[in-house]
């Protein structure tokens, strides 16, 4: 069975923060991920796992200024200065929360600006961040998010990652594959889980339901096929990566709604 985390920026929002932890275990989740940690001590956190029995597989690096619209600084000529303090400040959670990964965000690419040197900075950023991590025995992910949901966003399809993961050649990065926004933009979701997951370039997968972003059994994706074919891929491949829930629950905010909404979970679980 794959291996689900709640998000908790996403999921559980009926309760503060913290006690999404408990919840989320309360619910049978075995690990979480979120978007960003940083307004929390990591020794809080990392209590909070230990607590609750959880795993911490994922979280973003500082985006820069995301309250005024930013979503990461990784392609963005003039920004290295600040993406390597960053990437410094992700690795001294990810040791504290004992977090395998970080999420790298490519952020928006500028209007006018030069493809050839966007490129250029962003992958000479992701050598950098994964030769960094790799000392601290972290990987670095990068995810194609759907213009949709960013529009602007530099980094949108699964070949250009694996591509540019390819020519960092850095063992540890690798992409973060969310089925949403493939879903989104490419489509074709079975054959590209086929087709990737086998190469050892996935780190991470995450899902939703499309297009409304809410529990997976809820949207034009037929999940339950879907987790079969992580199934029987992983199996051949020995894949064995997580799937972050990074879905807002219909009945989010509302008591107990993050929970109601788990009957897929549940019955995923029971299999």
């Amino acid at each position: 069975m794959p291996r689900f985390a709640a998000n908790l920026s996403m999921m559980y929002t009926e309760v503060d923060f913290l006690d999404r932890f408990a919840a989320a275990a309360a619910d049978g989740f075995e690990a979480v991920e979120y978007l960003f940690p940083y307004e929390y001590a990591p020794a809080e956190l990392a209590a909070r796992l230990k607590a609750h029995g959880l795993r911490q597989v994922l979280f973003n690096a500082p985006p820069g200024d995301w309250a005024g619209g930013e979503r990461g600084m990784a392609c963005i000529p003039g920004r290295e200065a600040e993406l390597r303090t960053a990437v410094g400040k992700a690795l001294d959670y990810a040791a504290t929360l004992d977090c395998p990964r970080i999420h790298l965000m490519a952020g928006l690419a500028p209007a006018g600006a030069d493809v050839a040197r966007l490129r250029a900075t962003y992958v000479a950023n992701l050598s950098w961040a994964a030769a960094q991590a790799a000392q601290a025995g972290r990987d670095v992910l990068i995810e194609p998010i759907n213009t949709r949901d960013i529009p602007g966003f530099y980094l949108n399809r699964q070949d250009v990652a694996h591509a540019i993961v390819q020519e960092v050649g850095a063992p540890n990065l690798k992409v973060q594959m969310d089925l949403y926004h493939l879903q989104i933009v490419e489509g074709d979701v079975a054959m590209k889980l086929r087709q990737y997951l086998p190469t050892g370039r996935v780190g991470h997968l995450q899902i939703a339901g499309v297009p409304q972003r809410h529990e997976p059994d809820v949207g034009e994706l037929n999940y339950g096929y879907l987790f079969d074919v992580i199934d029987e891929v992983s199996a051949a491949s020995g894949w064995d990566g997580w799937l972050g829930c990074e879905y807002r629950p219909k009945a989010g905010g509302q008591p107990g709604g993050t929970s109601a909404g788990l009957g897929w979970f549940r019955s995923r679980k029971q299999r």
